[in-house]
């Protein structure tokens, strides 16, 4: 397996409003690979979103290294963390996102188009079929309910066939049927496409169908296991 995320005490600390420092993250050691399924636990506070943007080249780490996709990012800007994410990274976040204004086709295209992919609408009328949204694809987010909203946004990162999928949170705004329902097309299109997870979650039963589990405590990743 290939190793598409490398992080080396990596710390984060942010000013206070009484202008102290804040420390959130303290020394992260941490390997992600293909192919795997890595969920992220701990508290709320723990610093579990602030580790995905970081892996994810959302922001940059106070010190330590981290390499995604062979690239060191401390030394890009935000231009550069763009261009590096683009057509080779998704998201899913607990909000969905959706662009308000756009149907549910235009919303899984549009990744695809911004990376010059070919056949980005035939592409996206695929994906929305593979997560069951081929009566839907011309409603907008209003239109759909949040289950629906989360398999859009689920097709949408699969767009383009990313080497590794972010996800804050996928399940925690839906039902427990419904989460179960996108647990299950996440995972099997991690197996059809070879995307790693790497996913923040509470739900035990979702970080119990992870490859590894990483649980975050005192801004340290205190435990791992398969």
């Amino acid at each position: 397996m290939k190793t598409l995320i490398a992080a080396k005490q990596v710390k984060k600390t942010v000013v206070a409003p009484d202008g102290s420092e804040l420390p959130i993250l303290t020394g992260i050691d941490l390997h992600v690979n293909s192919h795997t399924a890595t969920a992220l636990l701990g508290a709320s506070g723990s610093g579990k979103s602030t580790l995905l943007g970081l892996l994810a080249a959302l922001d940059l780490p106070s010190s330590g290294e981290i390499t995604l996709l062979g690239q060191n990012t401390q030394g890009l800007n935000e231009d550069q963390r763009a261009r590096l994410r683009l057509g080779q990274v998704g998201f899913v976040f607990q909000s969905f996102q959706l662009i308000p204004g756009m149907s549910a086709l235009e919303n899984v295209a549009l990744p695809m188009k911004l990376a010059a992919g070919k056949n980005p609408t035939a592409s996206a009328k695929a994906l929305l079929v593979d997560v069951g949204l081929e009566k839907r694809m011309q409603h907008h987010a209003r239109q759909l309910s949040g289950g629906e909203q989360q398999r859009v946004a689920l097709a949408r990162a699969f767009a383009g066939d990313p080497k590794i999928l972010f996800a804050d949170e996928p399940t925690g705004n839906l039902d427990q049927n419904t989460g179960r329902q996108i647990m299950d097309l996440m995972f099997d299109l991690r197996d059809r496409c070879g995307t790693a997870l790497l996913l923040v979650t509470h739900d035990q039963t979702l970080a119990a169908r992870c490859d590894y589990i990483c649980h975050l405590e005192d801004g340290k990743i205190r435990e791992e296991r398969t």
